[in-house]
């Protein structure tokens, strides 16, 4: 991608949209797609059977880190995760003849308010060179975390990682969540409030990956960053933000996404401890 492509939307809970930049730009969600997969995990079997799959505990590892699958539980410590994004991948059912790839692709979809799309390419790239993750799912098999098959559940998490989206569609699942799952344009509620605040918990504490201290600690809101170089930051009760630039950092956060939100919330006092944002 050129690395000087750059856009950010923000989308309020009432549906107001505001662009700069590239905003016609498409990405691939890559791990932003996680928090929204989990949410449907949720939407499908409930906190206490998916929690029994994966847990809710920050790593202080980098994002492919195996090492939580060798200790006592085998689970993975949170869906944010690779490990846990693939074993919730591995829960999504199928549903009236519809496909799980298919529900996915239709849940975000529904979420980001218009017909999404996978991009085939960045699907067959992710498979081809997906060893680790593999490796991840294996290990899961091994010890009983996972017991859909192997390579229709890897599959569907590349194929979730492929969907593109622009800042305009991921600022609008953002603000979805924001509004404690209504969606702003369509006014359905398609995420419970208790499932809301579940995922943005995990996001607040897990999204983004062993810099998740040092994003509470600046910024203060939950979020999620994407190789791709997508954040997506929620606040709640006021807008959803997308930001998009693909250099990332050896985190796999985009640097200038990262430095915007710090600037914006710093700007306009946005951090959930903040007694201006509390008022």
């Amino acid at each position: 991608m050129n690395p000087n492509l750059f856009s950010a939307t923000v989308t309020t809970v009432n549906g107001d949209s505001f662009s700069v930049g590239d905003q016609t730009q498409l990405f691939s969600l890559q791990s932003t797609s996680k928090p929204i997969v989990y949410s449907l995990a949720l939407k499908q079997h409930g906190t206490n059977y998916v929690h029994s799959r994966v847990g809710v505990e920050p790593t202080g590892e980098a994002f492919n880190s195996i090492i939580e699958l060798e200790k006592q539980s085998h689970r993975p410590f949170n869906p944010m995760i690779n490990s846990g994004a693939i074993a919730t991948t591995s829960l999504i059912r199928s549903e009236n003849g519809i496909s799980k790839l298919q529900l996915i692709v239709n849940y975000i979809s529904e979420l980001a308010g218009r017909p999404l799309s996978i991009d085939t390419d960045i699907f067959n790239s992710e498979r081809e060179t997906a060893h680790r993750n593999r490796a991840i799912a294996h290990l899961m098999k091994h010890f009983d975390v996972m017991t859909s098959d192997i390579e229709e559940t890897l599959d569907n998490y590349f194929n979730q990682c492929s969907i593109l989206v622009t800042t305009q569609d991921l600022a609008t699942i953002a603000a979805t969540m924001a509004t404690q799952g209504r969606q702003p344009m369509t006014n359905k509620q398609l995420i419970t409030p208790d499932h809301v605040t579940k995922t943005l918990s995990l996001m607040f504490t897990c999204g983004m990956y062993d810099t998740a201290g040092e994003w509470a600690f600046k910024v203060g809101l939950p979020a999620k960053s994407g190789v791709s170089g997508a954040i997506f930051v929620v606040v709640p009760g006021k807008f959803g933000l997308a930001v998009y630039s693909p250099k990332v950092d050896d985190h796999g956060h985009s640097v200038r996404g990262r430095l915007l939100v710090e600037r914006l919330v710093q700007e306009l006092d946005l951090n959930i401890f903040s007694l201006g944002t509390i008022q």
